[in-house]
């Protein structure tokens, strides 16, 4: 059956993983997968020649995290991208191989994906995959273990260069790189553990298991004003070492801010990234930050 870009809005629940209050998603039946190791392979040259220290300031991530296993997080997020994808595809709006829009999508995560691992070393054995739903919603996520998808909302209402669209990709795979989502699960099952343990106590109830549900969660998660900050920074910076522009970030939120003012319906994306001045004067205060890593890339050395 053909791929239809559009499909009512709302028909399929978006997964949320890229945010400012806000989040990311899925994962695909059938969608291009790339080993990391390869990617690290071919763009060694480039990584060697980077330098090897973070260039944006972003604090560590919380250990806090640790109370919800990642093996078990990214194994839900596996199977709701599935399922989400499964679903598009019921309904015509999934993008199939040689698609333009899917293959100019893959092209770019083929460029970040080398520069992952220096975030979180389990992205070098994560299996990426980047999907295209046709829907007028303004939005695109990153599910915990690289599992991509782009709206086609988000790529023709807002005629986005591919510096652009690198900046929105690089912010979501950050949200899973540093993990946003399983720490604010573990904030979650903490507060959960702490009610049941004293439930038990007064003989109220059982602990149970506390993974239990994980990929329902991730489709209302919404991330924290902190977490979009630093998923803005730790994108910016993939991008440039991938050779994309920096200037793109604040771009790119200009673009998001007239639409606000445009639509009153299909911005998701917006409603968990709200863009402003003061975002975007941020990202424009460490653009200089990643320029060398972008001239670098640009370079080739």
């Amino acid at each position: 059956m053909p791929f239809s870009p559009r499909f009512p809005h709302g028909a399929l629940a978006p997964a949320r993983f890229f945010s400012s209050d806000g989040c990311c998603r899925l994962c695909a039946a059938r969608g291009e997968v790339w080993n990391a190791r390869r990617g690290f392979l071919l763009a060694a040259g480039l990584a060697a020649a980077a330098p090897a220290l973070a260039q944006v300031d972003v604090g560590e991530a919380s250990s806090l995290r640790k109370l919800v296993p990642a093996e078990i997080l990214e194994d839900a997020a596996r199977q709701q991208y599935a399922q989400l994808l499964a679903q598009a595809r019921s309904q015509r709006a999934l993008a199939p191989g040689g698609h333009p829009q899917l293959e100019r999508l893959r092209a770019i995560a083929r460029r970040l994906i080398p520069f992952t691992a220096r975030w979180n070393p389990r992205a070098a054995d994560w299996r990426w995959e980047v999907n295209l739903i046709g829907s007028k919603q303004i939005n695109a996520f990153c599910m915990p273990g690289g599992k991509i998808a782009f709206y086609t909302g988000i790529l023709d209402q807002l005629k986005l260069s591919d510096d652009e669209v690198a900046m929105v990709m690089g912010h979501e795979m950050a949200h899973a790189l540093r993990e946003h989502a399983r720490e604010r699960l573990a904030k979650t099952q903490a507060t959960n553990l702490g009610l049941r343990l004293g439930a038990q106590l007064l003989g109220l109830g059982d602990l149970g298991h506390l993974a239990a549900g994980l990929g329902g969660q991730l489709l209302t998660l919404q991330f924290s004003r902190s977490d979009e900050s630093d998923a803005d920074l730790v994108g910016l910076e993939l991008a440039a070492r991938a050779g994309f522009d920096p200037q793109a970030g604040a771009s790119l939120w200009t673009k998001m801010g007239n639409a606000t003012g445009e639509r009153q319906s299909g911005l998701a994306f917006l409603s968990t990234h709200p863009s402003g001045p003061a975002r975007i004067r941020e990202l424009q205060r460490n653009a200089p930050r990643v320029q060398g890593l972008y001239e670098a890339a640009r370079s080739g050395g």
